[in-house]
């Protein structure tokens, strides 16, 4: 048996070899980048890719190292492409993105609309936003709102996407995927919960609770203990103005402490939701692809072929561009049965060459991105 040392010594001498054809492969890759460029052609051609695996296999002396090949030189290929892309980018050749970047969003002449009634999480959202004297108007549902923005009734819809204890509005995710319309802001409010009633009504006699599903869900530890009969509704403002318009002293809602303010309903419980730092982020879409100057996420989607390390090859374009990737979520696409439509947050702006190389690199190795916004 060789010692370890011994080993270790065969292994650096390898490694070093290695790391020399490694370079002068990179270096190749450069001329490969140029005959491109000059030739108008793509830096990704999978069917060369391909067959340089499939060729390679076969040097293999067992299954096992058959594998390791084709993992290191998928790696190397990677590698390979996102020199190839810079250079490309080096080159003035920039990446086409039709967003235009504006000083400001909105005016006295700005039109906002909201899902939900007056009252709702969504109203809160728009006024921190925007201002409480924003012209705005409400819809019943989230594609209600999209539709305004398409008819251009509105200019921005505030709607939510995440909640930090129930997840995402997965409604929201494909709304953004189907309609023309683009996040050009964002806001976070602080979710409390109150238990509303008439002003005559007590908590004895309460036995029926409307609210949103979410909601329900959030306040289930509240709600366990108690044997009433719990009833979706499409928004928590309009619970409570079922309860204000019903005038039932057996009927509560689940909704803010403004709604409750607005249809005149008494706070029977505050804060039934358990967590306590509960908060929703709402985004802001406009009809627009306009971003402004000092935005610093980005949000976009894609589809990838269904097969092993599709998603991790991806990914990589955020490592090699020092981007940091923020959030992840995958949808799955109604006409394929179990493949997904991933959606990507990570920060940035449209104007840094390094956001334009990454999406230079994904638009060629994706299909169906789409940037959502910068914001």
């Amino acid at each position: 048996m060789k010692e370890l040392s011994l080993i270790r010594e065969e292994l650096d001498q390898i490694d070093q070899k290695i790391v020399e054809l490694y370079q002068q492969r990179m270096e190749l890759a450069k001329d490969v980048a140029e005959y491109k460029i000059a030739n108008c052609k793509m830096i990704l051609d999978k069917e060369r890719e391909q067959q340089k695996l499939n060729s390679l296999k076969k040097l293999a002396v067992n299954e096992f190292n058959e594998k390791g090949i084709t993992e290191l030189f998928e790696q190397i290929m990677s590698a390979s492409r996102k020199l190839q892309y810079q250079i490309v980018a080096q080159r003035g050749e920039k990446v086409r993105l039709p967003f235009q970047m504006v000083d400001k969003l909105w005016d006295d002449s700005t039109r906002v609309v909201f899902q939900g009634a007056k009252g709702a999480y969504s109203q809160i959202a728009m006024e921190e936003f925007f201002t409480k004297e924003v012209d705005s108007f409400s819809v019943d549902t989230f594609r209600q709102a999209m539709c305004a923005l398409e008819e251009g009734s509105a200019d921005y819809a505030v709607l939510p996407i995440e909640n930090s204890t129930a997840g995402i509005v997965s409604e929201i995710y494909d709304l953004l995927v189907e309609f023309e319309n683009y996040i050009v802001g964002e806001q976070v409010v602080k979710i409390e919960h109150c238990l509303l009633g008439l002003p005559e009504a007590e908590m004895e006699d309460i036995d029926v609770v409307y609210s949103h599903p979410q909601s329900l869900m959030q306040s289930a530890a509240f709600l366990e203990k108690q044997p009433w009969q719990q009833i979706s509704l499409l928004n928590n403002a309009f619970a409570a103005q079922k309860v204000q318009e019903d005038k039932k002293k057996n009927q509560a809602a689940i909704a803010s402490e403004k709604a409750g303010q607005l249809y005149g309903l008494k706070v029977l419980e505050k804060g039934v939701n358990q967590a306590e730092n509960n908060c929703t982020r709402f985004i802001v879409v406009a009809g627009r692809k306009i971003f402004r100057k000092q935005a610093d996420k980005i949000s976009l989607c894609f589809e990838i072929p269904h097969k092993s390390g599709s998603l991790y090859h991806i990914l990589s374009h955020f490592i090699y561009n020092d981007l940091n990737m923020t959030k992840i979520e995958s949808r799955p696409i109604p006409e394929r049965s179990f493949e997904y439509r991933f959606f990507i947050d990570f920060d940035g702006n449209l104007e840094y060459s390094a956001v334009r190389n990454a999406l230079r690199g994904l638009r060629e190795e994706t299909t169906n991105l789409k940037i959502l916004g910068n914001y």
